[in-house]
């Protein structure tokens, strides 16, 4: 679904989200296995695993796998269940705020006014600023 406005603001895209059941069930199953790894952590942490070498590289391991899995957690959330909306931005040029005042956007005549006035605003763009 889109519209045809062009203002700022205005929705141009707007897919809703697929909410599959599959994806519901892969969530919840994920979730399981995140509070799983970290009852597992927090066990190997009140027991001092961390003090030895190889239980130290055993804990990072295992933190590493919890934020992994959450991380697919939320990547099948984002993809699944949330709607895909493009909104009308304004779009402006990268140097347009730092360089040029707002009335100058159109540029000036070269020959108007002092020569080397305009010389000197066309080399540096901070001048009088």
């Amino acid at each position: 679904m889109s519209s045809s406005g062009s203002t700022y603001g205005d929705i141009h895209r707007y897919e809703p989200a697929r909410e599959s059941t599959a994806a519901a069930v892969a969530i919840v199953l994920l979730t399981i296995v995140e509070v799983v790894f970290v009852g597992l952590f927090t066990f190997g942490l009140v027991n001092g695993w961390g003090y030895s070498p190889l239980g130290n590289m055993y804990l990072g391991g295992i933190l590493a796998i919890i934020f992994v899995d959450l991380a697919f957690v939320l990547m099948v959330y984002r993809k699944e269940f949330l709607p895909d909306v493009m909104i009308v931005k304004k779009r402006r040029r990268k140097w347009e705020d730092l360089y040029i005042r707002e009335e100058d956007v159109d540029g000036t005549a070269f020959a108007e006014g002092d020569p080397l006035e305009s010389v000197k605003r066309a080399v540096y763009p901070y001048y009088k600023r």
